[in-house]
C-alpha cells in the first residue's frame, strides 16, 4: 500500500477514535507505539498526526509530541450548540425522507449499542453512539450538509470509558436513541426535535460534572 494511503488509515483511525472519546483529551500520541500498532512506518504516522493538528483536534507539546486536545467549559457549549444545529437539521430531513431499510439500520445500530455496552466493551458502545448520529445524516440525504457536519470534527464529548458511574449516561443514551428512533418512525419531527435536544444538553451537563 503507498505512504499516502497508509497515512490516510491512520489518519481515520485515530480521528475516529478521538470522535467517540476513546481516546480523551490529553492523550500523549506516539508515533513508535502507533507505527507498531498500525504496522506502519513513522512516516505515515506523522503525517497522520500533522493532518489531526491542522483539523484542531490534536495539538503539539511544548517540548515534543502531540496530544489529543483538551476541551474547556466553552468548547463543550460550543460544541454542543453546533450538534444542535446541525442534527436537527438532519433529524428534519431524515423524518422526512426515512425508508424502511433505513429504519432497520437504525434498530441494528440500536442493538449493537445495548450489545457492547452488556458486554463491557466501552469503545464498541462510543462508535455505535457515533454511528446513530452519522445515520441521521445519512439519511438526510443532503450532501453539502453531512459535508459540513463530518469535516467539522465534532466529538461524542460525554463519555467517559470504562468508568462504572457513567453506566447510567450509557442507558440513558441507549433509551433516547430508542425514542428518537420511535419519533422518527411516526415522522413525529417535534417530538424527535425534544428528545435529541434534551439529549445533546445532558452530554454538555455529563461532561461539565465529570471534568
Amino acid at each position: 500500500m503507498k505512504e499516502d494511503s497508509l497515512a490516510e488509515k491512520v489518519y481515520l483511525e485515530i480521528r475516529g477514535k478521538i470522535l467517540s472519546n476513546q481516546l480523551v483529551p490529553g492523550s500523549r500520541l506516539k508515533e513508535d507505539a502507533w507505527a507498531k500498532k498500525m504496522e506502519v512506518s513513522r512516516v505515515a504516522i506523522r503525517e497522520a498526526l500533522i493532518r489531526l493538528l491542522g483539523e484542531g483536534l490534536l495539538v503539539k507539546g511544548e517540548k515534543s509530541g502531540y496530544f489529543v486536545k483538551s476541551m474547556s467549559m466553552e468548547d463543550l457549549k460550543q460544541i454542543r450548540e453546533l450538534r444542535e444545529v446541525l442534527e436537527l437539521g438532519a433529524l428534519q430531513l431524515a423524518c422526512q425522507k426515512i425508508n424502511e431499510q433505513q429504519i432497520l439500520e437504525l434498530e441494528k445500530i440500536c442493538e449493537d449499542f445495548s450489545l457492547m455496552v452488556s458486554s463491557g466493551y466501552y469503545g464498541g458502545a462510543c462508535e455505535a453512539d457515533v454511528k446513530f448520529h452519522e445515520c441521521l445524516f445519512d439519511i438526510a440525504d443532503n450532501d453539502k450538509l453531512t459535508l459540513i457536519y463530518k469535516s467539522s470534527n465534532i466529538p461524542l464529548f460525554h463519555f467517559k470509558l470504562g468508568r462504572a458511574s457513567q453506566m447510567d449516561d450509557y442507558e440513558k443514551t441507549d433509551r433516547e436513541h430508542r425514542e428518537i428512533l420511535s419519533a422518527i418512525k411516526d415522522k413525529d419531527f417535534e417530538k424527535a426535535m425534544g428528545i435529541l435536544r434534551s439529549h445533546l444538553h445532558r452530554g454538555e451537563l455529563e461532561s461539565l460534572d465529570l471534568g
